[in-house]
């Protein structure tokens, strides 16, 4: 009998999921896995949990609903926890599995793992085969080679836009055969070394975790509201639930697929029509695509002080009592102080809130941007591994942009994004 593992991680769905259908055509039974890796809770050597409470919670829930939409189609899935190459070995000669099917991995730490898990599967003569499931357009799609991709993004863009296409999706599986599996066990967020937060009243929107939810609020952004139809002039807004898609928090754990949301998008052009707002969506979606192939071609060098840039720079000195101020919300401007302040009690700030932040923390407080993006790391929801150091490196004047150090007129964004004070007077009041 032909059985094999299909090692889940950020790829959290049943629709087009390319690893999952190639498990199921080329196995007798396939188990679904997901491994909770304790490298993931640990403290970084910037002080911070790799993990928080919000986003931890945000997975638990999507783990839950994958379990039970697996369990509807003959399966379930087994959580385990660990270090994923000890946990995977386990499960393999247990089930005695010829193979193990995951997602790929392009950043740092994740392929180092996966490295891990490949060698420790060879000892049972079992492989490990992964698949590209992340992006809008394929790796092998594109019109150069990974180490050929331009370090500016507009030179990415025109050439993808004229030369790529995006592949077809993956239809949903309909039967999964499985040996029998037991229920799921999650872990406590206390057994993971995390303290339970309720996310404040405030917050701009009630994420909940998993492909159910992100299906729902794909079709209702899109079909059924038609906010994706004024999404740029709207995109900028701070406070409420639709100025922006919200997509991300999904997009992050893959319960969304990339590809799903450029079809429905196609489909409501179709539908409706196309404009400035549908394009620009699309433009996000391949602003992504872009950190996660700029992380495959400079690996590592996106979590050096110097980013991707060859030469020294002048960078700035950690100080850990200036840090902590904006970690807080309590460096005097209110701008900033009110973003961090969503930040620090919801796990959610807008896109126009992290670039403000990320340049006060930068340019004005001459801090080391990588504490920033540590933060970022903890304290998000939608935290994407290639998205926040990629974009993070480009506002510090190390990363992408062309145009080196980024800075922002804070005032003149507080009072072009925040003219009457709502955002301000919203999270600087006390409740």
């Amino acid at each position: 009998m032909k059985r094999s593992i299909i090692w889940f991680k950020t790829d959290l769905r049943l629709h087009d999921n390319e690893t999952l259908v190639k498990a199921i055509k080329s196995s007798d039974e396939v188990i679904p896995v997901y491994c909770f890796d304790d490298s993931q809770y640990t403290t970084t050597p910037f002080g911070l949990k790799k993990t928080g409470s919000f986003r931890t919670q945000f997975l638990l829930e999507s783990i839950s609903d994958l379990d039970s939409e697996l369990r509807k189609i003959g399966s379930g899935l087994i959580v385990v926890r660990g270090e994923p190459h000890k946990e995977l070995y386990r499960l393999a000669k247990y089930y005695e599995v010829q193979k193990v099917f995951s997602k790929k991995e392009v950043a740092y730490e994740e392929k180092q793992t996966e490295t891990l898990v490949e060698k420790e599967l060879w000892k049972i003569q079992c492989s490990l085969e992964t698949f590209s499931t992340s992006t809008l357009y394929h790796a092998e799609d594109l019109p150069f080679s990974i180490k050929d991709i331009p370090d500016i993004f507009t030179s990415f863009r025109k050439r993808i836009e004229k030369e790529s296409s995006v592949r077809t999706i993956f239809e949903k599986p309909t039967n999964i055969k499985s040996p029998s599996l037991p229920a799921i066990e999650l872990p406590s967020l206390q057994s993971l070394g995390l303290k339970t937060e309720t996310i404040d009243c405030r917050r701009a929107i009630e994420f909940k975790g998993g492909e159910t939810e992100a299906i729902k609020r794909l079709n209702f952004y899109l079909h059924e509201s038609h906010y994706i139809s004024t999404y740029k002039e709207t995109r900028n807004g701070m406070v409420g639930e639709n100025y922006s898609s919200k997509f991300s928090a999904w997009l992050s754990l893959g319960c969304l697929s990339p590809r799903e949301i450029y079809y429905e998008l196609k489909k409501y052009e179709a539908q409706n029509t196309a404009n400035d707002s549908t394009n620009w969506l699309e433009f996000e979606l391949l602003w992504r695509d872009y950190f996660r192939f700029m992380m495959k071609k400079h690996r590592h060098q996106f979590f050096l002080e110097n980013g991707i840039k060859e030469k020294e720079t002048t960078l700035n000195k950690h100080n850990a009592e200036l840090f902590e101020k904006w970690k807080n919300g309590n460096t005097g401007n209110d701008f900033i102080d009110a973003n961090m302040v969503e930040l620090k009690l919801t796990g959610f700030m807008s896109n126009r809130g992290r670039q403000n932040v990320a340049s006060y923390l930068c340019n004005n407080l001459k801090l080391d941007w990588r504490y920033g993006a540590a933060y970022f790391e903890q304290q998000l929801i939608d935290y994407d591994v290639c998205s926040n150091w990629g974009n993070w490196a480009y506002l510090a004047g190390v990363g992408n942009d062309p145009r080196g150090n980024r800075e922002f007129n804070i005032e003149k964004q507080a009072n072009d994004y925040d003219k009457l004070k709502t955002y301000r007077n919203l999270w600087l009041s006390k409740i």
